[in-house]
């Protein structure tokens, strides 16, 4: 039971109208109905909170303000004062980044053989693949195809996406489910040996493939191992805090930073990837995030001060479901698999208002709308909230279905003495996902030559909204890709002398823009101190 008399007595009317709201089929929202209440309630439409950049790549186009401010920040170095005639590394393939996408292409460049590091400013592990609960899209039943996932996630994604892309993500899933199950990855099966699958929101076919609600950190767990297993050199508490070019203008390799000594390091390196993940930390717009702990869009201020385009860079994913109460989680993930299996969105009246299998970008809108224009929210000590109703998931699939599928939920909020089984739970959206980020080929290289990117920190794979599940898939698919054509463009490659010098022009850019941002970047770790001091 709730402490606070207003929300149980919502949570009571919530209870009085389940029988009634277990079976209704909210209808979908037309095309025109999406676009309009996108356009009234989502933070990608709010333009006050974005600027034009005056430099670089992307120089007239918008971004958020803290982006921008990082985008257009100085660099943590004096290019002049670094000398990098002596590295402490030199490999074939450098990986920045521990998480799913960095780890997946560090495997398949030792594969390769080539002679591969992964860097990682925390440890590996330590990444938004962590977190991930839901599950990963693979067309792989005889009902579904990956042309059918292409529509979903084309449609899905407002007819943006970066088509070769997607047709490369959603081709390749099935092998990467493959490649994952062989790996160790304890996928949900039936007694029978066949996989689980569900529906996410935006699919039209059941292809969410699932470890209960562990998902994402059973993939890490599996990649993790047979990383050690191989014995690839990883570095870390150790950023990448600059990228290095060399006098042909190709990328060469990183300057590093020890992340307790604060001691630099040069690493040379003939390709290099970018698997630095998102920047929920960021928190756009004053919203809480899912996002690990350092994700602060590293990979972007990197890869955009050496000359790489971002595509996308002014849309941002606000999961519909971050909790809201109680405080101890606020903006934690409460996984879309909730509503997948039975959940629905209920508001402070006992009211369903929306079909619970809306894309994410129209659910999070809904929910704004629900709590702001219609006065249907319910008043929490951070804000304003909606029901999902956990218990309806037992009446329609029976007891124990929420242990069985959604344990991490039924454990997260025990821990408050609050039983999702037989209490609704409090839910408003969450900063989530960078659905832009930096524009890359087929082959996963950006326009800087053998400078490779992946996963969270790519632009244009999904367009301008991502369907849940297909984040896991393109860490792998990705990942994979640019391990594997880091390793082959790097028997080619040879280095040529190391230099900083775009540094030098990025910053001559700033003063001649009259730019003077007042930030260091990257930002490396989040802001939380009293003293509001960047680390």
């Amino acid at each position: 039971m709730y402490q606070d008399p207003n929300i149980q007595a919502s949570a009571e009317l919530v209870a009085a109208a389940r029988a009634h709201n277990i079976t209704l089929d909210p209808p979908r929202m037309t095309a025109e109905e999406k676009e309009q209440l996108l356009r009234t309630y989502h933070p990608d439409y709010r333009e006050d909170q974005f600027e034009l950049l005056q430099v670089g790549p992307n120089k007239g186009e918008k971004v958020p303000k803290e982006l921008a401010a990082l985008l257009q920040g100085r660099s943590r170095i004096d290019p002049d004062k670094l000398d990098l005639d002596e590295p402490a590394y030199d490999v074939d393939v450098l990986v920045i980044g521990g998480g799913g996408a960095g780890t997946s292409a560090a495997i398949e460049a030792h594969q390769a053989g080539a002679n591969v590091m992964v860097v990682t400013k925390l440890r590996m592990g330590d990444a938004n693949t962590m977190m991930a609960e839901g599950g990963i899209q693979a067309a792989d039943k005889p009902n579904d195809s990956p042309a059918q996932h292409y529509l979903d996630a084309y449609g899905g994604g407002h007819f943006a996406a970066q088509k070769d892309l997607l047709a490369k993500l959603v081709t390749e899933a099935p092998e990467a489910i493959r490649w994952l199950s062989d790996l160790g990855v304890e996928f949900d099966k039936a007694p029978d040996g066949t996989m689980i699958t569900t529906h996410g929101g935006g699919t039209s076919r059941k292809r969410m493939h699932a470890a209960k609600d562990y998902s994402g950190a059973e993939i890490m767990r599996t990649l993790r191992d047979e990383a050690l297993n191989r014995q690839i050199p990883v570095v870390d508490f150790t950023a990448a805090i600059e990228l290095i070019l060399d006098d042909q203008g190709r990328c060469a390799g990183a300057v590093l930073m020890n992340m307790e000594t604060r001691e630099l390091k040069i690493a040379r390196a003939k390709t290099v990837i970018l698997a630095t993940g998102g920047a929920g930390r960021l928190h756009y717009q004053g919203f809480p995030t899912s996002n690990h702990y350092g994700a602060t869009a590293d990979g972007l201020v990197l890869g955009y001060r050496a000359g790489a385009k971002l595509l996308y860079p002014d849309t941002l994913q606000y999961h519909p479901t971050g909790a809201a109460f109680p405080a101890q989680i606020f903006g934690a993930l409460v996984t879309e698999k909730v509503r997948s299996v039975g959940a629905m969105l209920i508001n402070a009246k006992g009211e369903a208002f929306m079909n619970p299998l809306e894309t994410r970008d129209v659910s999070a809108a809904s929910i704004i709308r629900e709590c702001s224009d219609r006065g249907n929210g319910v008043k929490t000590p951070a804000g304003w909230a909606v029901w999902l109703d956990t218990p309806m998931i037992e009446l329609k699939h029976g007891a124990g279905t929420i242990e069985k599928r959604i344990p991490a939920m039924m454990r997260m909020f025990g821990k408050y003495g609050i039983d999702i089984r037989k209490e609704p739970i409090l839910i408003y959206p969450t900063l989530h996902y960078q659905n832009g980020g930096l524009k890359i080929s087929v082959d996963g290289q950006t326009g800087v030559e053998n400078l490779f990117v992946a996963g969270e920190a790519v632009g244009g794979i999904h367009g301008r909204n991502r369907l849940m599940g297909n984040s896991l898939l393109d860490i792998i698919v990705f990942g994979r890709s640019a391990g594997q054509h880091a390793a082959a463009k790097a028997q080619s490659v040879t280095v040529g002398k190391l230099t900083l010098s775009h540094v030098a022009r990025f910053h001559q850019a700033l003063e001649e823009a009259g730019v003077d941002t007042g930030k260091i970047s990257p930002k490396l770790l989040p802001t939380y101190n009293s003293l509001g001091k960047d680390f």
